[in-house]
């Protein structure tokens, strides 16, 4: 039997209470875990592994990091002690080659993996594996690397990737829903997906004051790139969760997959 060809998803994750919290936002990925397939294991790429390389974690049992902090008890409380793989960090090595790929045995799942995973696949059964973002490169390297490592789905791995399409958190305003400027630089990303013209999402610079405003640092907006990056021939392309919060946080999440 064939295995079924398995979706890469872009979640945007927003605040770390989503972990513990319901809500629409989390209903969708509770929803996306009961929808496809369940997958071999997980690729995780999360706007809260920045380094100067390119690493995975290689380690058989990833350790929770709550790398957040001023919240409830609650939230620090919460683990997600899903098993790591060693086996699939060593795929990832051999498709990333002849770059080198660190193999790591410290990090382990931070929040931008978990608090998402936690709803989607709350037993914590399916392996996982994250990938760093190297900060040293260019926005065209992240895509180049979704490119690279799309065969997972292939071989039964979902790809996953966390953060958000507009994180400006020193413009937060819990009175509105979204400032002009996110809400445009939001749409024209999400037209962009959709019609497939993935260049105009890694040169997102050229939306001007309206990509600054939206992506003041690149960290969050990165993680998208390796899921359109992963799309292969034949894909479907949806948008999910196409909701501002807090006047600068897009919650914008986009789902690949293919009609198996």
């Amino acid at each position: 039997m064939q295995t079924p060809i398995q979706p890469a998803i872009f979640l945007g994750h927003g605040s770390p209470m989503n972990a513990i919290e319901d809500n629409q936002f989390t209903a969708m990925w509770e929803q996306l875990g009961k929808q496809f397939p369940k997958p071999k294991a997980i690729l995780a790429i999360s706007a809260h592994w920045m380094t100067n390389n390119v690493a995975v974690t290689a380690m058989s049992k990833p350790r929770t990091i709550h790398d957040f902090g001023g919240f409830p008890p609650a939230l620090f409380a919460a683990n997600y002690p899903a098993p790591g793989s060693p086996e699939l960090a060593q795929r990832i090595s051999q498709l990333l080659g002849p770059m080198h790929v660190h193999q790591d045995h410290t990090w382990g799942l931070d929040h931008g993996t978990w608090s998402v995973l936690i709803k989607m696949y709350p037993a914590a059964d399916i392996p996982i594996v994250q990938l760093s973002l190297n900060l040293h490169e260019g926005e065209d390297f992240h895509f180049r690397l979704g490119k690279q490592l799309a065969s997972l789905r292939d071989e039964g791995i979902m790809i996953i990737a966390s953060g958000n399409i507009v994180h400006n958190l020193r413009r937060l305003d819990m009175r509105i829903d979204g400032y002009d400027w996110a809400q445009r630089f939001d749409t024209q990303i999400q037209e962009a997906i959709l019609r497939e013209d993935f260049a105009s999402v890694v040169n997102y610079t050229q939306y001007g004051q309206d990509a600054q405003l939206s992506v003041p640092t690149v960290e969050h907006y990165l993680p998208l790139l390796y899921v359109l990056g992963a799309k292969r021939e034949g894909d479907q392309i949806a948008i999910v969760n196409k909701e501002l919060v807090m006047g600068a946080i897009s919650m914008t999440s986009v789902v690949i997959t293919h009609p198996n």
